[in-house]
């Protein structure tokens, strides 16, 4: 039997066991081998976290944060940082923004913007004017008193808005600040110091506007878009909140004076009107424009009118809370007979017709009125704006047919009809050779012509100057009508006289005269339309001719 060695022990020939003794140790060295490394490591690498982790400057970390708090305010205000708040008649939609120039911005949408240079500081109120409220504008219509307190009120309800806003936008940037500092820095302390930070921010800025605010800012205010024509339509704002009703008094004045100079001065072809001479007032398009009812009466009792001929397009869209504008109607002063147009609804025709003086013509119905004999026929088409398709002149020359068919009934009857109304001129074409006269508006400006059946033809401007359309263009649109002067035994028109004012806020005036080529000296009466067995002998003739204009 062999002889085992004793541990740690040798001798001669026992070289296998010094074998296994050194394998063992091999393998013991190699099961330790993860453990000596990660002694190693920690011995040579236990120096202090400072010498390993890299500590950013305090400025740069000062810069970091104030990044991540204005980022985050910004998106705070951007997404919960607006409120809706009524102001006056209008519905607004009120909102802090960053701002390198302060001030105050108010969006019109679609006319523009105004802008105010309220205040200095980093911060802007932007102002987006949503929607005319029906209720509180049918309030205005009602009690028209309000009127005069509606600064005060608007003033109230921007005050409050303001302090509902500040509220809302406090919460909005601490929310936001806080929000996007957590989510970047991961610990709650880094984010309420930008929470805290964003706070101090907008409280300095509101400061800052506070100090800063100019209240007389908005009698010098910055148009934009459509809205730079403003300053040219409507004069400055001081002029708008002081003297509009002292305005519309002087424009009503400055119609009769010029007027007044016109009959002591003029020296157009003699025509003198006979008092018995039959004066109707033809208008238009007065497109909810409270001046014109002043233009009107000055006009009716200026001219002696007998009586007012309306062509419709009184309203701008025709809803329910417009009605009570037509109420002045019935201070007018002479008989008011009315035609539907195409911005004036069902509703608009129903409430008019129960107004006091008011005669509402359609369907070709025939009235006498002030010793003459009138049909009329509503617009077909209601297109208060451009999401309703207009149907074309189809349907207004459908219309006019049936105020043709109505014309030849009332002939057949011997009561043949003096003029005939329509809106839209292609409605009122209809009328030639069934009455001497016909009478539109629609295009907001005037154009005289003579029918192939010698029908006249007079379309009107815009009584209202196209009311809110006035600025829309580079300049206002004049404001427009006329007087017709009719002899009162065969009812034909003897003259009349375009009267045109220089457009809202403008001071220029003009009457001019004009006579039918039949009443010029040396002319020779010619047959008019529908006269055939209607008329008494030696009737003066509508002519067949379009006449020269007249000089004023």
């Amino acid at each position: 039997m062999a002889r085992v060695a004793p541990p740690g022990g040798s001798s001669p020939g026992s070289s296998g066991s010094s074998v296994f003794r050194l394998l063992r140790a091999s393998l013991a060295r190699v099961r330790g081998f993860p453990a000596a490394v990660l002694r190693d490591y920690r011995s040579h690498h236990s120096a202090p976290t400072s010498t390993l982790t890299h500590t950013p400057h305090p400025y740069a970390r000062a810069l970091g944060l104030i990044a991540v708090t204005l980022l985050g305010a910004w998106l705070g205000l951007l997404i919960v940082g607006s409120i809706h708040a009524p102001v006056g008649p209008v519905d607004t939609n009120m909102t802090l923004r960053p701002s390198f120039t302060g001030g105050t911005k108010i969006n019109v949408s679609p006319l523009g913007a105004l802008e105010l240079r309220s205040h200095y500081a980093p911060i802007r109120l932007d102002v987006d004017v949503d929607r005319l409220d029906p209720v509180r504008s049918q309030a205005l219509v009602d009690h028209p008193e309000r009127f005069a307190g509606l600064q005060e009120q608007v003033t109230r309800d921007v005050i409050s808005g303001t302090g509902t806003l500040a509220f809302r936008s406090c919460v909005a940037v601490v929310s936001g600040a806080t929000a996007l500092g957590l989510a970047v820095y991961r610990r709650p302390r880094r984010a309420l110091a930008a929470g805290g930070l964003a706070l101090a921010l907008l409280a300095s800025s509101g400061a800052a506007a506070y100090a800063t605010w100019n209240p007389k800012s908005v009698l010098e205010p910055k148009f934009s878009g459509l809205l730079t024509s403003a300053p040219s339509v409507v004069g400055n704002a001081r002029n708008i909140v002081s003297e509009f009703d002292v305005y519309q008094k002087e424009l009503a004045r400055l119609v009769t004076n010029v007027t007044k100079l016109y009959e002591a001065t003029s020296t157009l072809p003699a025509y003198a009107p006979d008092p018995t001479t039959i004066r109707v007032l033809h208008v238009s398009d007065i497109h909810l424009n409270p001046a014109a009812w002043q233009i009107i009466k000055s006009l009716v009792k200026q001219y002696k009118i007998d009586v007012i001929i309306d062509t419709g397009d009184t309203m701008d869209h025709g809803s329910a809370a417009e009605n009570a504008f037509l109420d002045s109607v019935a201070t007018l002063g002479a008989p008011y007979v009315w035609v539907r147009g195409n911005h004036d609804s069902a509703t608009t025709q129903k409430y008019l017709g129960t107004r006091k003086n008011a005669t509402v013509l359609d369907d070709g119905r025939a009235v006498s009125v002030g010793g003459l004999r009138i049909a009329g026929v509503g617009d077909p088409q209601f297109t208060p704006d451009r999401s309703v398709v207009a149907e074309g002149d189809f349907a207004e020359r459908t219309a006019g047919g049936r105020l043709a068919d109505s014309l030849r009934t009332q002939r057949l009857a011997s009561t043949p009809v003096d003029i005939a109304l329509a809106h839209n001129p292609v409605a009122a074409a209809e009328a030639d050779g069934l009455a001497p006269l016909a009478l539109a508006g629609h295009i907001h400006h005037r154009e005289n012509s003579v029918l192939p059946r010698g029908t006249r033809l007079m379309i009107e401007g815009s009584t209202g100057g196209g009311g809110l359309r006035a600025v829309q263009g580079k300049k206002p649109a004049p404001v427009q009508a006329s007087v017709l002067y009719l002899d009162r035994r065969t009812r034909h028109l003897q003259a009349w006289d375009e009267i045109t004012l220089g457009g809202l806020g403008l001071s220029k005036a003009e009457v001019s005269r004009h006579l039918p080529q039949e009443n010029r000296p040396g002319a020779s009466p010619s047959p008019s339309p529908g006269s055939s067995g209607t008329r008494s002998p030696g009737a003066s003739a509508t002519p067949s001719g379009t006449p020269s204009p007249g000089s004023s």
